[in-house]
């Protein structure tokens, strides 16, 4: 199986699906918290111990690899649980694949596509950097800062050198770092990637229609890492059916190294409360 993942437990399938650049030890300290269920964390394709095909690591390269390990594995009637680009994943298989999906949690994700001006000055400036041919490439491959900040500035408290040295070794050579430079030169910014923004709008009219089909937005404070800020909660409650928002804390945007109890006990709660397993 080209995908690897991390697995325990039985029941319901619950599906947690990380972001860039981390991989599925994003959620070690989350599960034990879940409690019931067969609990999946796949890494995605190029990340974490899965394999490294040549292909551009485009949004649809992931979400086909991704739809062939659901298959593979025979997973149905799943929850899907998604953070960062891992949302956004999540969002568009459960609205390809309605049937398959009992509910969706999601965090620090891409609920809508975006702006230039919904970026900080310094994120936006960072972003047009990533996306200009050889600057990117040297930001990110020629070097592993861009993944070092992601664990060290994009959370309230940074990892120490051993568990630093985890989210690093999928990523040792600037060839290793190709899908991470992918990811990052894919946030949906003024319409681009229009493949992409078109598929996220299609995932937008389906978290806006799925009224029966529960949904949990964990929100955060206190880092201006953050993607969702009050008025991006304010839109997802607006705007997204069927919808739990539950506060988890001061947090960066890698929440899962700052808030992993609360992430885990909270979706718990949720998962009990509307009967998911």
């Amino acid at each position: 199986m080209t995908l690897h993942h991390e697995e325990s437990g039985s029941g319901t399938p619950i599906v947690f699906l990380h972001g860039n650049p981390s991989s599925s030890y994003g959620w070690r300290d989350v599960l034990p918290h879940v409690g019931g269920g067969r609990l999946l964390a796949p890494d995605l394709i190029g990340m974490g111990r899965s394999a490294k095909p040549d292909i551009g690591y485009t949004f649809a390269d992931h979400a086909r690899y991704l739809d062939a390990w659901f298959d593979a594995l025979g997973l149905d009637d799943v929850v899907l649980v998604g953070h960062d680009w891992g949302g956004a994943l999540a969002f568009d298989h459960a609205a390809r694949h309605p049937g398959r999906v009992r509910g969706v949690a999601f965090f620090e994700t891409f609920v809508k596509p975006m702006a230039w001006t919904d970026l900080s000055p310094q994120a936006a400036e960072r972003s047009r950097k990533i996306r200009t041919p050889g600057v990117g490439e040297e930001m990110v491959l020629a070097q592993d800062s861009f993944i070092r900040q992601a664990f060290t500035g994009g959370v309230r408290t940074p990892l120490g050198a051993g568990e630093l040295a985890v989210h690093l070794a999928p990523f040792p050579t600037p060839e290793s770092r190709r899908p991470v430079l992918a990811w990052a030169r894919q946030l949906p910014l003024g319409g681009e990637p229009a493949e992409l923004v078109a598929r996220i709008e299609a995932y937008g009219e389906w978290l806006a229609a799925s009224t029966d089909t529960p949904k949990l937005l964990l929100t955060f404070e206190g880092s201006p890492t953050l993607l969702i800020d009050d008025r991006m909660r304010r839109w997802c409650e607006q705007n997204i059916a069927a919808l739990d928002v539950v506060a988890g804390g001061e947090a960066g945007h890698h929440a899962q190294e700052d808030r992993p109890k609360e992430i885990g006990t909270e979706i718990a709660a949720w998962l009990d409360r509307h009967g998911l397993r």
